[in-house]
């Protein structure tokens, strides 16, 4: 008997909730900015901002207004950017806007290439590359 099998093609958005709205706004509406994400609906106490591919929300908390890394729930999101050029200077851009960086660019893993930052409620966030190295090393294979 066959099995109707439903197959995610990515992620399509995240939302998350945040302890001053206009605060997290004016964050992540410079942040997007620089990472190449155009504001996608802005609903008064909802705002969304998306590159085409991705969208990440934003929204006032209710109750509980703190988040601890290592708690149940959120550790992090990623952004894949195109490569390491572009993670150096997302470290540069973070270090200009005095962003918390909690574990500056360098390679985490063999061939990740990442950064680690902090929101302003200490959601931690990363831009990252992977595989880059070895796309250079297939390429000369190639040629």
């Amino acid at each position: 008997m066959a099995r109707n099998k439903s197959r995610v093609v990515g992620i399509d958005h995240i939302s998350i909730r945040v302890s001053d709205y206009e605060k997290s706004k004016a964050f992540y509406a410079k942040l997007f900015s620089f990472l190449g994400f155009e504001l996608s609906d802005d609903y008064g106490t909802t705002i969304g901002w998306t590159n085409g591919r991705t969208r990440y929300w934003i929204a006032p908390a209710e109750g509980r207004k703190t988040h601890r890394i290592g708690d149940v729930g959120f550790h992090h999101y990623a952004f894949e950017l195109r490569n390491r050029k572009d993670v150096d200077a997302l470290q540069a851009f973070l270090e200009k806007e005095r962003v918390r960086i909690v574990d500056p660019a360098a390679e985490y893993y063999d061939d990740y290439y990442a950064v680690f930052f902090l929101d302003p409620d200490g959601l931690k966030l990363e831009g990252m590359k992977y595989g880059e190295r070895l796309a250079r090393k297939s390429l000369k294979k190639k040629g």
